[in-house]
């Protein structure tokens, strides 16, 4: 395969917006045949950064709303009654399949999304987390949480400037949210399509 390229990104699993950019990113790769560009998904816990576990009332909001407006083909199953209370685990999980590999780490991270996303599984539930583990050849033992990974990852995104879930990194540039336009107002919160922004957050990837 060559020399791989590596996309950085910080971001929580229960991210639903991280989810939306981490497809289009692999659905670019797909059709530019890029199989040289990898992902090295590094937890950035909302759990620990807010102080708070996510609600999960929020979250099914988030996902009506990037359904509505700019993802009607995702979250085909997302339950918000098996959204999980702590991504602890489950990014302690892609954090040892990182240890086993770059190819490995990033089918872990995706698969775990899909999972909470496009299957609706509880990401808390040891077993859904031992499938994903041994589906990707490791052994189910793989998923023992491992707070001091997640924090470090954490700890070393506070000090490159990560501001938020997903936050980017190409070739050193930083980039948050590179593909959506989200607005915050007395009425809630609306989200669009930033295709300049995703324009350039794709060169910057695949360039």
């Amino acid at each position: 395969m060559g020399d791989l390229r590596v996309v950085e990104v910080f971001a929580d699993v229960v991210c639903p917006f991280t989810h939306v950019g981490l497809r289009r990113l692999t659905s670019q790769r797909e059709a530019r045949g890029r199989g040289d560009v990898v992902l090295r998904c590094r937890a950035w816990p909302l759990e620990l950064v807010n102080g708070a576990p996510l609600d999960p009332a929020l979250v099914a909001e988030e996902v009506a709303a990037l359904r509505e407006s700019v993802a009607p083909d995702l979250f085909e199953a997302f339950d918000a009654d098996r959204f999980p209370r702590t991504s602890i685990p489950a990014l302690s999980l892609a954090a040892a399949a990182y240890r086993v590999g770059l190819t490995t780490g990033e089918h872990v991270s995706l698969a775990l999304r899909s999972a909470v996303f496009e299957e609706g599984r509880n990401l808390e539930d040891p077993a859904v987390l031992a499938a994903i583990a041994v589906d990707a050849g490791l052994g189910p033992d793989a998923a023992a949480v491992d707070e001091d990974a997640v924090r470090g990852d954490w700890e070393q995104g506070a000090r490159r400037g990560v501001v938020g879930s997903p936050h980017f990194f190409v070739d050193g540039t930083g980039l948050f949210c590179p593909s959506l336009r989200i607005t915050h107002d007395e009425h809630g919160f609306s989200i669009e399509f930033d295709r300049p922004g995703f324009d350039d957050f794709v060169a910057r990837c695949f360039g």
